[in-house]
């Protein structure tokens, strides 16, 4: 259990920042580079913005590692990771805020086709992340759907590399499988928070329906702004509020 501030990865709903004030920036160095991270004055949380301010990565070029690595640094008591999502399951509704329940990513890589860890080389600290708890953390997640009223269904993610958007059959076989939201993030942020023991939420907005048709460039940004109205409360709530649970997995080395 930490002490430390709580955090929140904000998307591409918040590329040029949003409505946020009173962030200042603050520079982590990690062993995987600098890590750009801002804290919010008046609650001393720390926000990431995933894409950089103003948005400048396409989901393969977020510095995964080192985002992960500046909030152990800082050591984050509760992180809350945020995506505006696209649904293959036409029953979960628009705009409204749904958290994660479980996770389906079924190659544990980063999209540059790294494997998905802060140890793709060996490190004194490495081990094998054993889910216990799951990779969204229960408590956590009880506490945001206490505090903040949100639906008890908590929704199955898939997480896909990008950086284009899914086929229409691509979506099919998703729904097929179960999976009722997609985005391009999330994935790599909670594995990586599990295996520094970071307990980690995550809060989904359905902004576009899977279907068929693509929608047009206006269409997209137009649904990212609203999208953005929903999380933004929300998030500067948990920078101030968020609890300190005990992390749910635990990590298994060899050498005891």
């Amino acid at each position: 259990m930490s002490d430390g501030p709580a955090a929140v990865v904000l998307g591409s709903a918040f590329s040029t920042g949003g409505g946020l004030a009173g962030l200042y920036e603050e520079r982590v160095p990690t062993r995987f580079g600098t890590a750009t991270v801002h804290r919010h004055e008046d609650t001393g949380g720390v926000v990431i913005f995933r894409h950089g301010l103003p948005h400048r990565w396409l989901p393969h070029q977020v510095p995964w590692r080192a985002h992960a690595l500046a909030l152990a640094a800082l050591r984050v008591r509760a992180l809350l990771l945020t995506s505006s999502v696209g649904a293959p399951d036409p029953t979960v509704p628009l705009y409204q805020p749904h958290l994660a329940g479980d996770l389906v990513m079924l190659d544990n890589r980063l999209p540059d086709g790294s494997m998905c860890t802060v140890w793709p080389e060996p490190h004194p600290d490495q081990g094998h992340l054993v889910l216990r708890d799951g990779l969204f953390h229960s408590e956590l997640n009880g506490w945001m759907e206490r505090r903040f009223g949100l639906p008890d269904r908590r929704l199955i993610f898939g997480y896909v590399a990008g950086p284009r958007t899914k086929s229409a059959a691509e979506n099919r076989l998703a729904a097929q499988m179960g999976i009722e939201v997609n985005s391009m993030s999330v994935g790599p942020e909670v594995v990586l928070a599990a295996e520094l023991e970071i307990p980690t939420a995550a809060l989904l907005v359905v902004h576009k329906s899977s279907g068929a048709d693509g929608p047009d460039q206006a269409t997209v940004t137009a649904s990212l702004e609203r999208s953005q109205a929903v999380t933004q409360e929300i998030a500067l709530a948990f920078l101030a509020e968020a609890p300190a649970p005990d992390p749910g997995n635990f990590l298994y080395r060899f050498d005891g």
